[in-house]
């Protein structure tokens, strides 16, 4: 019988805040937490924006080559796309979709609301930019929940404890959605090869020992081999608030980007290829009816 060795803790290599850009045409406030053109420090992520979304919102645009995870804060997000999905997305809902060889979709805010929405793109290796899409609707209350005394961790994507959450993934990604009451710890554990974040979309908190604030992203990057199970602490203080924070984890790609406005591949001649398919109808086509029946 050998002696199990504890899990290596974690530490926080940066804490950045959000850019705030302010209002768009398609959003009455945008701001980048996660900003692209740096993907040696975030693969597998490439970039995360917070949004107000309005009406006419983000109206048809095509993508390739990754996948997008939407969520929901407050309001109503209606959206529709060229395989024939179209909805209305509430809090707490995700949407998870593989863009993958191409697809063409849109989001606005439902009813005239402004929808409160982050959303993020996950990047795919080169043998699976081209998959065939895939649309996932993940309701709030269908996710898989893991539970301590004062902790609340809602699973997305991957697994924890014995909670698995609902969505297929074609890189690993963990993905939760974490509330916490004040004066309390919990520990994450992620394989020692993966990248992690923690955005803090309420109250404060500190991880790994470092205070993070409501709007600011903490970042702990690889520290061991595959297979070498590692914890991340997170820790409330005194107050009457509780923490809501968003944290994910992935194993980097190790592989070239190119990025090119809606569409994220590896080389230049793909990026080019990924335009010509799309202006020549491989992507699919606007669906006829691109609004929801009032009311619906």
């Amino acid at each position: 019988m050998t002696a199990q060795t504890a899990p290596a803790t974690r530490q926080v290599d940066r804490v950045l805040d959000k850019m705030d850009i302010g209002p768009t045409p398609m959003s009455d406030h945008s701001a980048l937490i996660i900003a692209p053109g740096n993907s040696a420090w975030t693969d597998p992520f490439l970039v995360m924006g917070e949004e107000l979304v309005n009406q006419p919102g983000f109206d048809w645009h095509p993508h390739r080559g990754m996948e997008t995870v939407t969520l929901i804060l407050d309001g109503a997000l209606e959206h529709g796309d060229s395989m024939g999905n179209a909805g209305v997305l509430g809090p707490g809902d995700v949407q998870w979709m593989t863009a993958g060889r191409g697809i063409i979709h849109r989001e606005v805010a439902a009813r005239s609301e402004q929808a409160h929405v982050i959303q993020m793109w996950v990047n795919l290796p080169a043998r699976q930019k081209l998959v065939p899409t895939r649309y996932q609707d993940l309701r709030a209350g269908m996710h898989a929940v893991h539970t301590e005394p004062g902790v609340l961790v809602q699973l997305i994507s991957g697994e924890t404890g014995t909670a698995r959450g609902l969505a297929l993934n074609h890189w690993p990604i963990l993905g939760t959605l974490i509330t916490l009451d004040p004066r309390t710890e919990y520990r994450q554990v992620l394989d020692g090869d993966q990248r992690a974040f923690a955005y803090v979309i309420s109250g404060r908190l500190t991880i790994a020992g470092r205070t993070v604030h409501a709007g600011q992203i903490a970042w702990s990057d690889p520290v061991s081999r595959p297979g070498d199970p590692t914890t991340l602490t997170l820790a409330t203080g005194d107050g009457d608030e509780q923490t809501k924070v968003m944290l994910f984890a992935g194993r980097p790609i190790g592989e070239s980007v190119y990025a090119s406005g809606p569409f994220v591949m590896n080389t230049r001649a793909e990026i080019e290829q990924a335009y010509r398919d799309f202006h020549s109808g491989k992507f699919g086509s606007i669906p006829r009816h691109t609004r929801l029946p009032a009311g619906a």
